[in-house]
């Protein structure tokens, strides 16, 4: 059994009510929005977020669910896929997971109504159902996103980024939905519980250990959906890079940012930076710093009984940084 299917066995079920009701919270009465959101849903990844919700809530109620989790999970999903749609716009990306993106097929106008739509389709499934703690969980996860998006575009004209100023940058672009998700899922089921912050500080973690292992895909040889050196190519400034840059001489650290700021569309040069950040430990620091988000993610899980859903989480946080993609 496929690792994605076994982490899923737990909620099955959960899962396929949810994809019902998750439909129903796109409909619309005009045409053109229902074709582009069936495009959307018919094209869907492996829906890790929700599954992120419907475990916690679980894991801390005794296998409990409620409605709300089911709405909690739609708007987690609405929000999700509104982001998705809005960046593969502010990227210029034709492509999302090997299919036609929004905009490359209906023009940007109409993928940024779709996204803006989708937003209020989900900020509208809390309030009518007055889950103004869930709404608040979701809010500050958008703002945070957004936020953490234009911290990295702020140091990216600079090269300045610091080790420190990384983890903030990744802890608002990416953790900061996988800790909504998790804390959304105990809110759900244990509203003003302490199990709310512990599963936010526990979807952090895991969303840390996730960015990095994504940020060591581009110093790899396997096809992972990205061409390798596109980070550089683009002037992300990833821990690999931030390590080696903080920790070799003068002369090899202005050849780096030299590389990075002038020579960053030059594929033999963009070789040189990715052999030069691998031979200088930069890749084996970034894997030490991820598994260290791993073991304190997985320390927070042991409090917990045993149970299925606790397995599930677990291997969860596993696959996280084993995965090839």
């Amino acid at each position: 059994m496929k690792i994605v299917e076994q982490i899923k066995q737990p909620i099955a079920y959960e899962m396929d009510l949810f994809e019902q009701k998750f439909q129903l919270s796109m409909s619309s009465k005009v045409a053109l929005l229902n074709r582009i959101t069936h495009y959307i849903v018919n094209r869907k990844g492996k829906q890790m977020r929700p599954m992120f919700v419907f475990l916690v809530a679980k894991m801390v109620s005794n296998g409990e669910v409620s409605e709300r989790t089911y709405r909690g999970a739609s708007v987690i999903e609405l929000i999700h896929t509104a982001t998705l749609v809005h960046d593969d716009v502010v990227d210029d990306s034709n492509q999302r997971r090997g299919f036609f993106s929004v905009n490359a097929l209906w023009k940007n106008k109409i993928a940024v109504l779709i996204g803006d739509f989708l937003l209020s389709k989900g900020l509208l499934l809390s309030i009518d159902n007055g889950d103004f703690d869930l709404l608040k969980i979701i809010s500050i996860a958008v703002r945070e996103m957004s936020e953490g998006e234009l911290l990295q575009i702020e140091k990216a004209r600079k090269l300045d980024i610091t080790e420190a100023i990384y983890y903030e940058i990744i802890r608002q672009k990416t953790a900061t939905l996988i800790a909504a998700c998790c804390s959304l899922g105990a809110a759900s089921v244990k509203p003003e519980s302490n199990h709310v912050e512990l599963m936010r500080k526990f979807g952090e973690l895991i969303g840390m250990a996730f960015q990095i292992k994504d940020d060591l895909f581009d110093y790899g040889d396997t096809q992972i959906g990205k061409p390798t050196g596109i980070d550089i190519k683009e002037q992300k400034m990833t821990l690999p890079l931030i390590y080696v840059l903080n920790n070799v001489s003068k002369q090899d650290k202005k050849w780096l940012i030299n590389s990075i700021k002038n020579h960053n569309k030059n594929t033999k040069r963009v070789k040189e930076v990715i052999a030069f950040v691998k031979v200088n430990g930069g890749l084996d620091y970034a894997i030490a710093k991820m598994k260290e988000f791993q073991e304190e993610a997985i320390q927070i899980l042991n409090d917990y009984p045993e149970s299925v859903y606790k397995n599930s989480l677990k291997l969860m946080v596993n696959y996280v940084i084993d995965r090839k993609k």
